[in-house]
């Protein structure tokens, strides 16, 4: 049966039955409604992106801005809390595929956030069977089909579902709305706000989100803009929706005040977003022949810019009664190896509990395996406690230069060229064909993780500081070699199971590299070979 839709909206891609009701004339209509309302502030915004960069890229630094400072100096916190916002010790991340979902709702878990942005390959069937199963998931009735004929199923008592859309920069291509392809964020938006927002209140839940890629508050005013919409359009009253914010830019932790301010009616705090965070560092600054970091995994939270990050954050969300909720640990499970797992199990007890320490109310992991773990270390700090949200961190003083200390510089070996390799070349060749949350050398990789590793390798070619420990200097061609040399490692190791996918993730891959302009997001010309 062909789908009935709205005047203006075309559909360029396939629905299954199983899914048309996704897709009925008054969804369609809601998303029309979103995109027609704020599409031409969405693309001044996006605009104001890239004139922000110009300026960056001739020097320019970035400060907290002067037209703002009466929010920060004022006295103001964000809307009370529902109650089911109160306990939020370990948060689950993870794809909108249907068993990731199921295992991490009943993981035990405080939250789960369902991923459409990082962690969920963004082709068309993945991003309709996403939302199926979201729906699914808020009913109650997420299923999948067990290897022994037994369904896994949810439990009695699940995590809080959370949803993170996709980012502004992103478009959905297979949805045209009067001629223009909408914005993946308002899609992603729209489709689950409508089908799921009623459901949600009657029970008394609020409708849960996490914003992505904020680069300033005028992007979260913007949210919030839609939010109001939203809400009217469902006859839902102010405060339905409850957003967190991922300050996962550079930019952004100059403005976090400003962004609880703007969507302080719908706000439900701030997480260290730290893979994107590291990642837009290194796009923000990339052009100066002065920037350097070291290898990936020495930019732990204990470097200066990361540590001044994560305390500014936890100090701004508590004095505006707002929970700071850590970031991602990926690693995961090394069952080969039980010395390894030990001593990875050890290191990730030890970030969570100096995240408590901190002031964080929460934090992150993505295997279900990690969450008692994370339980514990919290626990250990809090006691029986739901947050520290009481806890002020007056003795906390961030300065712009303290945000800006980017070190260590070194040191860059060929180890760690070789895995930024590695990973950028794998993770590509799996995200084009559907997983977007891939285990390589027992960390759980996605797209944030990946940009790191492409972006510290063009960056390294262009920096005046980008020599190995052995002297070399980190060049295209040097490059060039050591991929061929991955390639074929990756050849030998995948054998038959070696697709296309991996030709063109090496293509790919090299474009990112050798482009004389970086490229933005991975996930844009990444688009090109998805359906």
């Amino acid at each position: 049966m062909a789908l009935q839709l709205p005047q203006g909206v075309e559909l360029l891609a396939p629905v299954r039955p199983a899914n048309e009701a996704l897709f009925s004339y008054p969804a369609l209509a809601f998303i029309a409604s979103l995109h027609r309302a704020f599409d031409a502030r969405h693309q001044q915004l996006l605009a104001a992106r890239q004139q922000r960069q110009m300026l960056l890229d001739a020097g320019e630094l970035p400060d907290f801005p002067a037209d703002s400072r009466a929010i920060r100096d004022a006295d103001w916190q964000i809307a009370p809390l529902p109650p089911a916002l109160h306990d939020r010790r370990v948060e689950i991340t993870g794809p909108v595929e249907r068993k990731a979902m199921i295992n991490a709702l009943n993981s035990g878990a405080s939250c789960f956030m369902a991923d459409f942005e990082d962690a969920t390959s963004p082709g068309w069937s993945n991003i309709v069977a996403g939302h199926q199963n979201v729906c699914d998931a808020w009913a109650g009735t997420l299923s999948h089909p067990g290897p022994d004929g037994q369904p896994y199923r949810l439990n009695e008592r699940t995590a809080l579902m959370m949803l993170r859309p996709r980012g502004w920069h992103l478009q959905e291509k297979h949805l045209r709305i009067d001629g223009r392809a909408v914005s993946a964020a308002l899609f992603d938006f729209g489709l689950s706000f409508f089908h799921n927002a009623r459901l949600l209140h009657a029970r008394g839940q609020p409708v849960c989100y996490y914003l992505p890629k904020l680069e300033n508050h005028h992007e979260a005013a913007l949210w919030n803009e839609v939010f109001v919409l939203a809400q009217q359009a469902l006859d839902l009253p102010v405060g339905t929706i409850r957003a967190t914010v991922l300050i996962e830019h550079i930019l952004a932790a100059f403005e976090m005040d400003e962004i609880l301010y703007a969507l302080r009616e719908h706000c439900a705090g701030l997480n260290a977003g730290r893979w994107d965070y590291l990642f837009s560092c290194i796009r923000t600054f990339g052009h100066s022949r002065d920037f350097c970091l070291a290898d990936r995994e020495r930019i732990t939270m204990t470097v200066p810019f990361m540590r001044s990050y994560a305390l500014q954050l936890v100090k701004t969300c508590h004095r505006r009664g707002a929970p700071a909720i850590g970031g991602l640990s990926a690693l995961t499970p090394i069952k080969h190896d039980p010395a390894a797992n030990d001593q990875a199990m050890a290191a990730i007890y030890q970030e969570k509990q100096r995240e408590a320490h901190d002031g964080y109310d929460g934090s992150w992991v993505a295997h279900p395996a990690l969450v008692p773990l994370a339980l514990d270390a919290f626990r250990s700090v809090l006691g029986d406690a739901a947050n520290q949200l009481a806890r002020q961190r007056d003795d906390v003083h961030i300065s712009a230069a303290d945000l800006l200390n980017f070190q260590p510089e070194g040191p860059i070996t060929e180890a760690g060229l070789r895995n930024n390799i590695s990973v950028g070349i794998q993770y590509l060749g799996a995200w084009m064909s559907g997983r977007g949350c891939v285990p390589i050398h027992n960390q759980l990789e996605e797209a944030a993780t990946a940009e790191i590793a492409r972006a510290q390798l063009w960056q390294w070619i262009r920096s005046a500081k980008g020599y190995l420990d052995d002297g070399r200097k980190v060049s295209l061609g040097l490059l060039r070699d050591l991929a061929a040399d991955e390639i074929n490692r990756l050849h030998a190791e995948y054998g038959s199971r070696w697709s296309r996918h991996f030709d063109d993730a090496a293509l790919l891959f090299d474009l990112l590299v050798s482009s004389e302009d970086f490229i933005p997001y991975l996930t844009v010309p990444g688009d090109e070979y998805l359906d």
